[in-house]
């Protein structure tokens, strides 16, 4: 097939314009043309009154060679390039399967891989299934009442299917494993229209029913899923995995322990500390959800085509330097979404964001957060980032009331420094409820300073962001772990063989998509046995 990049048409254009587009590209007639794809799909909003769709897509033509030889000089005409991903060749039998655990993204996708290599692996999870996980957050989300081993980070699909189920990434995959991870959500269930959009997003409504056709086409391929089952204890003996402990009690002979852990598996980072697995504290990001009107971010970025059905909720993401050297972000925005309660422990409060599929709630949302690093800790222990994360989630808990109401506060009075006492055109999304107040106790100086500095500086940027009454929730921990559990070329831990550091809780991803791919690397590494030859 042929790649064509840099399709531009208007983006309200007619079925048809890009049909026509590519027989002009290609300078060939219709009857030429056999049939063609959307490789990528993304809008370009840069001028308000002329917002316009650009495309990749790949085309099969008759005479493919004399049509590419044509167009040797126009860049955006080339040979398609291979979109397959090609597993490897085990080298091991499965004679001892392996463990993985964790069924996040990370966890999945390696016991997939796993799995289809024939290597059966056994998938452990200290939560619930996906199903029964949906009605304990519901209920602490409804009541109050909170589940500490079934909640929003702690369960089959991880905190990924509570949240916009946003597949970006930044990471560089020369051998499709982002392609193989697209192409497997959507054989699950997820949107088509994933594998080709520059901002594709699954909606926790999707995701659901994704994570458990996922689950199914593991235990289809001869895995094992085992739910409310927690790593306590590892065993190793002469350097090398031998067994792995579950639950305080039931033992698994392994020589291969894939650690997909969540970034909030706190007591499971404290017992691999304690057993002398190498590991080192990491920096993260803190700060708050902020709230705005969606049809304040539609008007910002569209323009005069605001709410046009054809361009649907818009998003943004923004960055600002501060006076005092540090900088101000926004992550993981959620278009027509709400702020959740995400607490990993019980007595703390930790938010995040989450949008359905179609995002059509009437508030927009993003994390607003400053970076971290460990020399702002208080110690240079492995687990200071832990003990740094509790201290703000408490004092958040304590704020709202001890009933898992999360603080919130007015823009206006942020910024003015008074605690808010009542809200105004933006209704606080974040259920089971909020309690108006100062942020400003729960956030250390620094992140309070520097978010002072940036909203009216991210105001300059995007306007409305530093809208009076948009709304400020507290406080926002779990961008990324705390944490780093050290790995070397071949994915294993330093002097421990069979031992699998991986994913976004072991420091070594970020999201849905690159946690996802981590867990493809490490499967790859365990099924081609390069215990000593380091992987790209």
């Amino acid at each position: 097939m042929i790649r064509i990049q840099h399709i531009t048409l208007a983006f309200d254009h007619d079925p048809a314009a890009l049909q026509r587009a590519v027989l002009d590209k290609l300078n060939i007639p219709e009857k030429e043309l056999l049939r063609f794809r959307i490789i990528r799909k993304s809008i370009d909003a840069r001028k308000k009154n002329r917002i316009m769709a650009v495309y990749s897509v790949d085309a099969q033509v008759e005479n493919e060679s004399l049509v590419l030889s044509r167009h040797t000089a126009d860049r955006n005409i080339s040979m398609t390039p291979d979109l397959r991903y090609h597993a490897p060749i085990p080298v091991r039998s499965k004679r001892i399967s392996p463990v993985v655990v964790g069924t996040g993204p990370c966890g999945l996708f390696a016991g997939l891989i796993l799995a289809e290599a024939g290597l059966c692996p056994i998938m452990i999870e200290r939560g619930k299934s996906v199903e029964s996980r949906v009605q304990d957050v519901r209920r602490f989300w409804e009541k109050g009442l909170f589940n500490p081993e079934s909640n929003v980070p702690f369960g089959e699909g991880g905190a990924g299917t509570f949240s916009d189920g946003k597949l970006t990434t930044q990471i560089r995959d020369g051998k499709n494993r982002i392609r193989k991870v697209l192409s497997e959500l959507v054989k699950a269930g997820a949107p088509e229209e994933i594998l080709y959009a520059a901002k594709p997003h699954v909606g926790t409504d999707n995701l659901i029913r994704v994570v458990r056709n996922l689950r199914k086409t593991i235990l289809a391929l001869g895995g094992q899923v085992r739910f409310e089952t927690k790593l306590t204890d590892i065993r190793v003996k002469r350097g090398s995995v031998v067994e792995a402990i579950f639950n305080h009690g039931e033992t698994i002979h392994t020589d291969t322990l894939v650690l997909a852990l969540g970034h909030s598996a706190r007591d499971t980072f404290c017992m691999l500390h304690e057993q002398n697995i190498p590991m080192a504290p990491k920096a993260f990001s803190m700060g708050v959800r902020i709230e705005h009107p969606q049809t304040l971010i539609d008007q910002a970025q569209y323009g005069p085509f605001a709410s046009h059905p054809g361009l649907g909720p818009s998003d943004y993401r923004l960055v600002y330097r501060c006076p005092n050297g540090r900088a101000a972000y926004t992550f993981c925005m959620c278009p027509g979404g709400r702020v959740i309660g995400a607490s990993p422990e019980a007595g703390s409060i930790v938010v995040n964001g989450m949008s359905l599929y179609a995002r059509n709630s009437p508030n927009a949302n993003s994390a607003l957060l400053v970076s971290v690093n460990p020399a702002d800790f208080g110690d240079n222990s492995p687990l200071s980032g832990i003990s740094f994360q509790r201290r703000w989630e408490q004092k958040a808990f304590e704020m709202g009331g001890g009933n898992y109401f999360a603080p919130v506060q007015r823009v206006e009075d942020f910024l003015s420094g008074r605690p808010s006492v009542s809200m105004g055109q933006v209704t606080p999304s974040y259920a089971p409820g909020t309690t108006p107040g100062d942020l400003t106790p729960c956030l250390p100086d620094f992140v309070a300073e520097t978010l002072r500095s940036a909203i009216p500086g991210l105001n300059r940027k995007l306007r409305g962001f530093a809208m009076a009454d948009a709304i400020l929730t507290a406080v926002e921990t779990g961008s990324s772990s705390p944490i780093r559990i050290l790995r070397g070329k071949t994915f294993q831990s330093p002097g421990v063989l069979g031992l699998y550091p991986t994913g976004e809780g072991a420091g070594y991803a970020g999201g849905i998509i690159s946690s996802a791919v981590d867990g493809i690397r490490v499967a790859e590494a365990i099924i081609e046995g390069n215990f000593g030859k380091p992987l790209v």
